[in-house]
């Protein structure tokens, strides 16, 4: 096992086994909030979701991976925390309506996000509440945008349950079935206490690059002359319309 030198008082063992259990829930928050608050795209969950069932895979001190249970609960929980996500983003969409997307540009919000988001709904209607889960920034608005045009909701359920079983549930698994292939199952077992760290600090890193770079360019706008503010006329104009719900594709791309 090797130990880091860089920080002398961390003891893996104790560490996972006292903080295993919180470093699970850390997971599932983060997976949460990538479609569950506005904010959640600047977290970067694939990756996440991919260590989280490697680490499920590795055993130097649990029987069931560094959490300390099986990787089927580790799984489900992500999926489940990631349909809650999903559902709790719709709510907020659906409650506050346009006015949600009535705000200035910052570091947390950007009018070409949601954008992006209409665009994908667009392109590939209902069934962008599923292939959204893929897409980092899209996942988040995803649900925000189908519950402001009042997308049907046992349709979006539907789609945001499938969604979250393919990409919470099935990027985890896809994690642990990495671990078989024994150099990366070996590297797991021998670096694991550097991993976890690697987790904390990347998680963080990703997030405080992402808000910095979106505070820049809003900054940048502003001071360029360029309407950074979405008053209540353009927050209209960004619902969607209910048809988008209900087809496929992008009409002029049927041709």
């Amino acid at each position: 096992m090797i130990h880091t030198a860089l920080i002398p008082w961390l003891d893996p063992e104790g560490i996972i086994q006292a903080a295993g259990p919180w470093a699970l829930a850390v997971v599932c928050f983060i997976v949460f909030a990538e479609t569950g608050l506005l904010i959640g795209f600047l977290l970067p969950g694939d990756t996440l979701l991919v260590i989280a069932g490697i680490l499920s895979h590795s055993q130097p001190y649990a029987v069931d991976g560094a959490f300390g249970i099986s990787v089927w609960w580790v799984a489900l929980l992500i999926g489940l925390s990631a349909f809650v996500g999903g559902e709790v983003g719709y709510y907020i969409g659906h409650k506050a309506g346009p006015s949600i997307f009535e705000r200035k540009e910052s570091g947390l919000f950007s009018i070409k996000n949601v954008e992006r988001t209409n665009a994908f709904f667009e392109r590939f209607g209902a069934l962008a509440v599923i292939l959204a889960r893929f897409v980092p920034i899209v996942r988040t608005f995803a649900p925000i945008a189908a519950g402001v045009g009042h997308m049907n909701k046992a349709k979006y359920t539907l789609y945001n349950l499938i969604g979250a079983i393919i990409w919470g549930f099935g990027l985890t698994m896809f994690g642990y079935l990495i671990g078989f292939i024994p150099p990366i199952a070996d590297f797991v077992t021998e670096y694991i206490d550097l991993i976890l760290i690697a987790v904390v600090v990347f998680t963080a890193a990703v997030t405080v690059w992402h808000y910095l770079r979106e505070r820049s360019k809003a900054k940048k706008a502003e001071a360029a002359g360029e309407d950074v503010v979405t008053d209540a006329d353009e927050a209209e104009e960004l619902v969607l319309d209910a048809d988008v719900f209900d087809r496929g594709q992008h009409p002029d791309e049927s041709k």
